[in-house]
């Protein structure tokens, strides 16, 4: 039987008092961090005038050119189209089939941001191939590490090695802000996609569904399909992936559990996930290791990228000893 969530008696506890001051704290340290680091502009401009790398900063080429100069930015491009055309017509079916209320899960809104993500680096990658075409394009710049931006000696101009950028486009140019909006929301997808699946084929389908239920084919397309196409796009842009942008994958959950929370308090309604259920008196574990999950989720990507960038890292110093 569903807990009436309207009733005061179901808010004013222990319970919730103990998840509330969770989130809230997960969202202050989140709001920190990125004041710290995306938010100072006193920060940044310390940074520049020291010549100091912030890892926040990518070049324009950055959010449309690919890892490996053997790879033409033309293949980045159609796959990012053709990711997007994907999603957009597996989330469409979604919500033609079971109606907007499908909107109500974690899923769907993590699916909705992945197909943002690969509608704006198509735009992006469209408008860089342009550019280039028309050679208003830089030429490519010099490798950094991935995350944090270590110089790499420049390597002669036939030689198929990683691309990263310095943080400055060949104008000394910082990127623009459609580049960072695209590079937070891959971060922010990045984690989310892992954390959603993880849930679901961890947890939800083996304990937590009815022994009746079955996997359907836009079920199994929404927990797999959007990782699978993040993955494709990890190892073919040239994004970084500094992991103090965890903040912003925190704050998209935290604001997910006060629309439930808001919602169930003037509607009362079965949870989208047994354990968001505040009437449990497991309900502050449950809230807890959800929140210390994110940490592993965002860090299987960090991981991924790193070793992305090591094993490219070893074909160019093979290439300078040839």
């Amino acid at each position: 039987m569903t807990t009436d969530t309207t009733t005061l008696s179901y808010w004013l506890n222990w319970k919730f008092l103990i998840c509330a001051i969770l989130i809230l704290a997960a969202m202050v340290v989140s709001l920190l961090l990125i004041w710290k680091y995306d938010g100072s502009s006193k920060s940044r401009s310390h940074r520049r005038e020291n010549g100091q790398k912030k890892a926040a900063f990518l070049d324009k080429d950055d959010v449309w050119k690919t890892c490996y100069k053997a790879i033409h930015p033309n293949w980045l491009l159609a796959y990012r189209l053709i990711a997007f055309s994907l999603l957009l017509s597996l989330l469409t079916a979604d919500i033609v089939l079971h109606g907007i209320r499908i909107l109500y899960f974690y899923t769907q809104w993590t699916f909705t941001l992945a197909t943002v993500y690969f509608l704006l680096g198509s735009s992006l990658s469209i408008r860089g191939c342009l550019q280039s075409c028309k050679g208003g394009s830089g030429a490519s710049t010099d490798g950094v590490d991935t995350e944090r931006g270590t110089y790499i000696a420049p390597v002669p101009e036939n030689a198929s090695v990683l691309i990263v950028s310095n943080g400055l486009n060949s104008h000394g140019e910082p990127h623009d802000y459609w580049g960072l909006a695209l590079q937070i929301i891959f971060q922010m997808t990045a984690g989310a996609v892992v954390l959603t699946d993880c849930v679901f084929w961890l947890l939800i389908y083996p304990f937590l569904t009815d022994k009746n239920y079955k996997l359907h084919f836009l079920a199994v397309c929404m927990h797999s399909v959007n990782a699978i196409c993040l993955l494709g796009d990890v190892f073919l842009n040239r994004l970084r992936f500094p992991f103090f942008r965890i903040a912003y994958f925190v704050l998209w959950t935290c604001v997910f559990v006060i629309f439930q929370w808001i919602l169930h308090i003037f509607v009362s309604l079965r949870w989208p996930y047994p354990f968001l259920d505040l009437s449990s008196q497991y309900a502050p574990l449950w809230y807890f290791a959800v929140g210390i999950l994110h940490l592993p989720c965002y860090g299987i990507f960090a991981i991924l990228i790193r070793i992305k960038t090591c094993w490219l890292s070893r074909l160019f110093h093979s290439a300078m000893e040839m």
